[in-house]
């Protein structure tokens, strides 16, 4: 397993909170913990911005990847906006989670709370290349569902 350092840089205010954490030894993301001041009730069918209170540095070459949390999406119905979110190397900004109450109850997000998880992972910055025709495979055009069904 490769290790990455990231430089975090905690939001005043937010003192209290843990660092984004691994919760087990082979856990590829790492908790994210809820900076909000009070509540903050999502409804159903609605989203809110929740504030993570820290902003870090990755490594050029690295980007994270905000995740919904499995226990949050089955037991509420809570998921990541835009999952996966896309923190790039030269963002500096607090991180923050888009979450989303895809379920059927309001949602109450407390201080402290986790929210998300984050992972860490190299990118591959593509070269783009425009072509008359490409090359041919068995798939070929075939669209969602076109290798067959579960």
């Amino acid at each position: 397993m490769q290790k990455v350092e990231v430089l975090i840089q905690v939001r005043e205010g937010c003192e209290d909170l843990p660092l984004p954490q691994y919760m087990s030894l082979h856990a590829s993301g790492m908790d994210l913990y809820a900076a909000v001041d009070g509540p903050v009730v999502i409804a159903p069918g609605e989203r809110a911005l929740v504030p993570a209170g820290f902003r870090m540095a990755l490594p050029p070459g690295y980007d994270a990847q905000i995740r919904p949390r499995s226990g949050l999406a089955i037991e509420h119905g809570i998921s990541v906006l835009n999952a996966p979110g896309t923190v790039d190397a030269d963002y500096r900004g607090e991180v923050k989670a888009i979450l989303a109450n895809l379920g059927s109850e309001p949602f109450t997000v407390n201080r402290g709370d986790r929210i998300a998880q984050m992972t860490i992972q190299p990118v591959a910055r593509a070269v783009v290349k425009k072509a008359e025709n490409l090359p041919g495979t068995d798939r070929g055009s075939g669209g969602f569902g076109h290798t067959g069904t579960a």
